[in-house]
């Protein structure tokens, strides 16, 4: 029986992904017309569809919304029912039926035309109602559904959601929509955390162990103890970063240690880093250089410390060591 199942996984599979290469080879012009249509609405993307194409233009939406195109789910049975009014002029529509004749999406359609909402339409018969009202008319190639049968839809909705994929990065790419755009929009979760910024989850203020150049070593260990990071940096006089202290420091001048200053114990130029910078970037510089801490430097004051990074501010968000 597991052979079978296994069997049966790669047909539907195999019959998908033929499907999605019949969609890329389909795209035509009519693609980049959608693109211009939305890029110039000025309001949101409304985005809707009944069944399994509902569920399809409800991620649609959702993925718009991510990546810097304002977007959101009208159900359409709710819309004949005053959610129509979440509609306005300056919006563009993005609709979605297979067959391309849902009676549900009636009332939706007619809206769009009545107040010269653009309307992009996606179904798999050139000649069915949406798309003759549509502005652009986004066709679906004919393909096999996985189930053998016909009445399960499964490779049609592959290439919906493949098509909605596709709208939103091309989207995303016109609008130089970058990483840091993204984090704006997802602070949460595993993703979120990837996307922190150093001076997101630096330590900043009286948290910063730092001690003047001159200072003797037992006021300096008693620094490192107090803030708790197993580092200190070391200070010239005029405030500028000159060294650091690390627990590695201390073991390399251990004869005579509380006899010596923080001058004649510290490391020059230590590895810094700027609050700008992605804290996966640090995690890796740790990693690679072996250490557990980072002192912050803003580029535009490069010998003042802005701030500490440890590795376990990193492990606290989320992030990977």
């Amino acid at each position: 029986m597991a052979k079978d199942s296994l069997d049966i996984a790669r047909r539907v599979i195999r019959i998908e992904e033929q499907a999605l290469n019949k969609l890329g080879k389909a795209l035509d012009s009519t693609f980049d017309e959608a693109i211009s249509l939305i890029l110039g609405a000025s309001g949101r993307v409304i985005v809707s569809g009944i069944g399994k194409s509902g569920h399809i233009a409800r991620k649609i939406a959702a993925t718009l919304a991510s990546t810097g195109t304002p977007a959101h789910f009208v159900h359409p049975a709710e819309a004949s029912h005053g959610d129509l009014g979440m509609m306005s002029r300056g919006d563009a529509a993005l609709v979605l039926s297979n067959s391309g004749e849902t009676p549900e999406l009636a009332n939706l359609v007619a809206y769009t035309r009545r107040f010269s909402i653009p309307l992009i339409g996606v179904a798999s018969n050139a000649k069915s109602a949406l798309l003759i009202q549509s502005d652009v008319a986004l066709v679906l190639p004919e393909a096999v559904e996985a189930c053998g049968s016909g009445i399960v839809p499964t490779s049609s909705t592959v290439m919906t959601l493949a098509l909605g994929d596709a709208l939103a990065i091309a989207l995303m790419e016109h609008r130089a929509f970058t990483p840091e755009n993204f984090r704006k929009f997802h602070p949460g979760g595993k993703l979120g955390a990837r996307l922190s910024l150093v001076g997101d989850l630096m330590h900043i203020g009286a948290a910063i162990p730092i001690v003047k150049i001159n200072t003797p070593m037992t006021d300096a260990l008693l620094e490192m103890s107090q803030k708790g990071f197993g580092v200190v940096a070391v200070c010239d006089e005029n405030g500028d970063f000159v060294g650091v202290i690390t627990d590695g420091d201390l073991r390399r001048h251990m004869t005579g240690l509380l006899e010596q200053n923080a001058a004649q114990v510290m490391t020059k130029c230590p590895t810094t880093i700027s609050p700008e910078v992605l804290a996966e970037t640090a995690v890796a510089t740790m990693n690679q250089r072996q250490i557990t801490c980072l002192f912050v430097v803003d580029p535009s004051k490069p010998s003042k410390v802005a701030g500490l990074l440890h590795i376990h501010d990193c492990l606290r968000a989320g992030l990977e060591k």
